[in-house]
């Protein structure tokens, strides 16, 4: 079988069905385990070694790695109504019984089918919304149901320390643009549908919130003004990094909604080139925050001069660093990463990493550090999409390969007791549960992540 054969998607829902079964009662089974992880010896390098091709077509996986299929676009939520399309953003809670359950997003957008079918919507009118899977210990769904409905476009978003989804809207149309804050355990409540205005109305991402401070970084994917593809002096897009500082610090369902200051970033323009498309690997910069109204947080962020990104996409807060990445970002357009550190006396904004090659990196989208301290990132690129791993020591490693033609993986996550890693693949929705031979919880690692030096073997060429 060829290396990069391409899967046709089905031609009916009655051959989805059929393939998506197949391939859940058909997870990979390899006959040995790599006996190292990302901490193996230098005998087998970073990671897990090569990818091995899936036969059924859907998601190349190192040896001693398998994956199961846990919920198909077009199939039957438990609760009955049918399961959405376009799966994005996600993350994994502990549940009851030594169960994690998985609330994930739905990408929908006006009268596009097969909707989030809610009792309690935010609009009525609109399709997009979320969704949870209950996983039980053997890895396979015990219970499915909708968890918030009514909202427009759920891209991305982030789990709160206090386990709660925050689902977020990229889109700007009216009445749409907002922040909800979602709880698994008590699904459609009034909360899942209460806007959280004082975070902003602007084209969400994602949400990455420090548990220490509960303060939340918000990424903005916006499609305001251009990108000019060969000169980045001549770009006019603006996407902004901003933060919201509420005003109530408790970790509970609803401290958000108690209102709060919202802020964008400006890096300092002394030290570093206006265009962040031109920042050198490894360099910090101090920032400072400028306050916006939350009504109108992309054109005040816009006219105060905060520091303009390309397309700003996933976040990730951990370890003591917040974690994002622009899609569309650096000189060669291929994508960064960044990662800003808070501190008492001012934050710090670097840019981790940046592409120049498409085989090293090619639009890094969701993002997310592993329990053991790696940081991987899922792209959505043109060609075939990965997602890539990076060790605190800065080895570099390809994790999963997406065999599905045109489509991306979405809404990276692992189990609280970090032995699966879940993900999907957006289009057709599929939701996988991954396993195999990963390395112990590390809180050191990930806190060593924080301030790791970029990986060489990813660094732009000068």
């Amino acid at each position: 079988m060829s290396r990069n054969r391409i899967w046709d998607a089905p031609r009916s829902r009655r051959e989805f069905l059929g393939w998506g079964a197949f391939a859940a009662s058909t997870a990979l089974v390899s006959p040995a385990l790599l006996r190292g992880g990302p901490a193996a010896g230098a005998e087998t390098g970073p990671g897990y070694g090569p990818l091995r091709e899936d036969a059924g077509g859907v998601v190349d996986l190192p040896r001693g790695f398998q994956y199961r299929i846990l919920s198909a676009e077009q199939a039957v939520l438990t609760s009955g109504q049918e399961v959405p399309a376009d799966h994005d953003g996600m993350a994994a809670f502990r549940g009851p019984g030594n169960t994690t359950v998985l609330v994930r997003n739905h990408e929908l957008r006006d009268d596009e089918a097969p909707a989030v079918e809610g009792a309690n919507p935010y609009d009525a009118k609109e399709p997009g919304g979320t969704t949870a899977i209950v996983v039980g210990p053997d890895r396979r769904e015990v219970r499915s149901y909708v968890t918030s409905s009514g909202t427009r476009n759920n891209c991305a978003g982030g789990a709160t320390p206090w386990g709660t989804w925050l689902t977020c809207e990229e889109d700007r149309e009216e009445g749409h643009g907002f922040v909800f804050e979602v709880q698994h355990d008590a699904p459609e409540s009034d909360l899942s549908k209460t806007p959280i205005r004082a975070m902003g109305l602007f084209s969400h991402e994602a949400v990455g919130i420090d548990p220490r401070t509960s303060i939340a970084y918000l990424t903005e994917d916006d499609f305001v003004g251009d990108i000019d593809p060969l000169d980045p002096s001549k770009d006019t897009r603006s996407s902004f990094l901003f933060r919201y500082i509420p005003d109530d610090r408790g970790h509970e369902p609803g401290a958000l909604q108690r209102g709060g200051a919202l802020e964008a970033l400006v890096v300092d323009e002394e030290a570093a080139p206006r265009d962040p498309d031109l920042f050198d690997e490894g360099q910090g910069f101090p920032v400072r925050w400028i306050p916006v109204r939350p009504e109108l947080a992309h054109e005040d962020a816009l006219e105060r001069g905060a520091t303009r990104f390309n397309r700003l996409e996933g976040a990730f807060f951990a370890g003591g660093a917040f974690w994002f990445d622009d899609t569309a970002g650096g000189e060669a357009r291929l994508g960064q990463v960044y990662r800003l550190i808070p501190g008492a006396g001012g934050d710090t904004l670097e840019l981790f990493l940046e592409a120049d090659d498409a085989n090293a990196m090619e639009s890094p989208d969701n993002i997310v550090v592993t329990p053991f301290g790696d940081l991987l990132f899922a792209e959505d690129g043109d060609g075939v999409n990965r997602v890539m791993g990076i060790t605190p020591d800065g080895g570099v490693y390809e994790f999963a390969r997406n065999r599905i033609s045109g489509s991306e993986f979405a809404g990276p996550c692992f189990s609280p007791d970090g032995r699966t890693f879940f993900v999907n693949i957006q289009s057709p929705g599929l939701t996988l549960a991954i396993w195999g031979p990963f390395p112990r919880r590390s809180g050191a690692r990930r806190r060593q992540m924080a301030h790791a030096a970029p990986p060489a073997a990813l660094a732009r060429r000068p």
